[in-house]
């Protein structure tokens, strides 16, 4: 689940580690999640500590059971941090956050090494004797699920790592605010079963 509105991501700034709370509509949003995720079952959730990701997760039910991962905190843009694509294009021509070096913060690579370990805890989580999932077998069984709140650009490159792509990869995948996606299993191989859906009140 990528978290709601905040008034950077309405702006289309670059927000990665500036703590910024939820917007009315980024609340609103989070409410709305939590009625799509109603009776949903879990075998663990975990969250970004960032108050964006913790107030979507708490706002849509799952604050009292989320455990922080800091391996999906969002990425730290350095420099480039608060400003838009737009205003880094106007003095860097062609600037792009996957494949410009990014001044003062984390390359793409080390997001992907994150991600890599939060895919890591949430399979073992997964694999856990709770009171949730004791009788499940493999994760390739459907009916255990880790829930992930996080952001954008951490949650993208986390689904290329999962099917096996390289983290700047995650350019291929868009991703709104309020979002749900789903990564699992077609048999033995790791799929993208459901991407970027959005609800309606």
């Amino acid at each position: 689940m990528r978290h709601g509105e905040t008034a950077w991501s309405a702006e289309g700034r670059h927000t990665g580690w500036t703590d910024l709370p939820l917007t009315g509509n980024g609340r609103r949003q989070a409410a709305v999640l939590g009625k799509a995720l109603a009776g949903t079952k879990f075998a663990a959730v975990r969250c970004s500590p960032l108050l964006r990701a913790k107030e979507t997760c708490e706002i849509a039910g799952f604050g009292s059971v989320a455990v922080a991962d800091e391996g999906l905190r969002e990425w730290n843009y350095g420099v480039y941090e608060g400003r838009t694509s737009q205003e880094i294009q106007a003095e860097i021509p062609g600037w792009s956050v996957w494949k410009d070096t990014i001044v003062g913060g984390e390359s793409v690579e080390q997001v992907g090494a994150r991600a890599d370990g939060a895919i890591a805890r949430a399979l073992a989580s997964a694999e856990e004797p709770t009171s949730q999932n004791r009788d499940v077998g493999h994760p390739t069984n459907d009916v255990v699920r880790v829930a992930l709140f996080a952001h954008a650009h951490i949650l993208r490159i986390l689904a290329a790592r999962w099917i096996g792509l390289g983290p700047r990869d995650g350019s291929l995948f868009v991703l709104g605010t309020g979002s749900v996606s789903v990564l699992g299993w077609e048999k033995e191989s790791r799929v993208v079963q459901r991407w970027n859906r959005g609800f309606e009140e």
